[in-house]
């Protein structure tokens, strides 16, 4: 079996990973082969837990510009969360892979209650851990939830797969052909030149408590294997050169 470098990482999915190629909603080809990806990871002994995010059904940012409360909007966009989340629960277990989906927000009749000790347990029993709704709370993004569970299920690594984009670059590579892609950062580089790897909330978390951030393109084979291998992949992140 092929040795890891981290044995319980936490994997930051954004909402637009669930759709793939297509504009909105949720792709199931594409949520099969990332519950494939998962599996194959746990085969290697590894502990996984996944945020998810809901931008391919709501962004509670945009509905806020657009007139609409920001505090509904951002619990509209938690619930997203949990249609995505509730994808995912449906794919891995089809792959055979244990699973439990935990809330934020209270939706006991399909998932049980954001309990840390609970979420622990559960990784130790071997069971994918999937945590929706983000930190339960408005103006928090997935992103800062995803830095906040991390240090509290004390995972290894911060796993931050993107979408079609192999890393970190100077500007968008999608519109700039001159974007330089970075393949180490420093936690203040990332915050200082405001790459907009992650916002400032959750750089700074991973900061103070020394938690890695390996950002990758989900769309490459075998992308969060190599990750968790220690394999040079995408941007790393961390608090020294």
């Amino acid at each position: 079996m092929t040795a890891v470098k981290y044995s319980r990482v936490l994997l930051k999915l954004s909402g637009e990973a669930f759709s793939g190629n297509t504009d909105y909603g949720i792709d199931a080809p594409t949520v099969t082969r990332i519950a494939k990806q998962l599996r194959q990871v746990m085969d290697m002994g590894v502990a996984i837990a996944i945020v998810v995010g809901g931008g391919n059904i709501w962004r509670g940012a945009k509905a806020a510009q657009d007139g609409i409360d920001r505090v509904t909007a951002d619990y509209a966009g938690m619930l997203a969360t949990i249609i995505n989340a509730l994808a995912l629960q449906d794919a891995l277990e089809r792959e055979g892979v244990v699973t439990r989906t935990l809330s934020a927000i209270d939706v006991q009749q399909i998932a049980e209650p954001y309990i840390r000790r609970r979420a622990i347990r559960h990784l130790e029993k071997g069971r994918a851990v999937i945590l929706a709704a983000g930190t339960g709370n408005p103006y928090m993004t997935t992103d800062t939830a995803a830095a906040l569970r991390a240090v509290e299920i004390e995972a290894d690594v911060l796993l931050m797969a993107k979408n079609n984009i192999d890393g970190v670059y100077s500007a968008d590579p999608l519109k700039d052909p001159n974007a330089k892609k970075f393949a180490h950062l420093t936690f203040l580089e990332a915050i200082n030149m405001r790459l907009q790897v992650m916002d400032t909330t959750a750089l700074s978390l991973c900061l103070e408590n020394k938690l890695p951030i390996i950002v990758f393109d989900l769309q490459a084979e075998r992308s969060i294997q190599q990750a968790i291998i220690g394999e040079p992949i995408g941007t790393l992140i961390t608090g020294e050169n």
